[in-house]
């Protein structure tokens, strides 16, 4: 039996231990670690899982999954140095925070695995990138895989991506909530009641990203299909080239990249 332990049970970490229980994992094969009490007890009575310290998560669990805010990761990396070994797998789902950093603080030869999930783990449907550290084998990396394979998709990539897979990915989400946002403020707007604009955008979003996932045509040619001559798409798509909402969103992305660089040097 494999053990799994994850270090901060905040959305992420919560949304892995329904994911683990949903893949078919016992609760008696996870733990988490929690500060807050309430909180703490909150999630053993949803989920059967046991909230406990992080020096009992390390003496018990073969995996500790790492999913703190990447601001606290130096007490919690000080708190599991003296306590971990080759036979522990860390998994970092820390964003901006290298391998080569739980490797300098762990003891030699500990494998590491980096992950970098979203925020759509909550239902099911997370993208996540992973990519091993020098220790890591490829039965970690396979493990690892299947554990993220409960809660959505996984990708791997070299390490040297994983900044880019911060920005594109990870924070993601939050460009498609902004853009929706302001598709619904739109929808007021021209006259539209909030929940009637609400429901069209959201539809119109879920239903697209289908057609993206189900038909695999590239964007440009689904979009074009909506695009007709001398239309309504066509005068709107010349709008958005013309505030430059495509270099304003390559801009921002590369933004997120940078700061995800930053967050590893941080901790150089």
């Amino acid at each position: 039996m494999t053990v799994i332990a994850v270090l901060g049970a905040g959305k992420i970490g919560e949304a892995l231990l329904g994911g683990l229980l949903q893949g078919g994992r016992g609760a008696e094969e996870l733990l988490f670690t929690e500060r807050h009490p309430e909180r703490a007890a909150e999630l053993t009575a949803r989920y059967g899982i046991a909230g406990v310290e992080v020096a009992e998560a390390a003496k018990r669990a073969d995996v500790l999954v790492v999913a703190v805010k990447p601001q606290d990761i130096e007490p919690v990396l000080a708190e599991l140095a003296p306590l971990v070994g080759p036979g522990s797998l860390v998994v970092s789902l820390c964003a901006g925070l290298p391998t080569s950093l739980y490797e300098r603080r762990l003891p030699e030869g500990v494998p590491v695995v980096r992950v970098m999930p979203n925020t759509p783990m909550v239902v099911g449907e997370a993208m996540s990138a992973v990519s091993p550290g020098r220790h890591a084998t490829a039965g970690h990396v396979a493990l690892v895989k299947e554990m993220l394979a409960t809660v959505g998709q996984v990708v791997e990539v070299p390490e040297s991506q994983q900044d880019a897979v911060t920005a594109l990915s990870g924070s993601g989400p939050a460009y498609f909530f902004f853009l929706v946002e302001a598709m619904i403020d739109a929808g007021i707007l021209l006259g539209l009641p909030r929940a009637v604009a609400e429901k069209l955008i959201i539809q119109s979003a879920v239903g697209a990203a289908k057609m993206l996932a189900d038909t695999d045509e590239h964007p440009v040619i689904l979009r074009e299909a909506v695009t007709s001559p001398a239309g309504t798409t066509i005068n709107a798509i010349r709008e958005l080239e013309k505030h430059g909402v495509r270099a304003a969103l390559l801009a921002a992305i590369e933004a997120a990249r940078d700061r995800s660089v930053q967050l590893g040097k941080a901790h150089e």
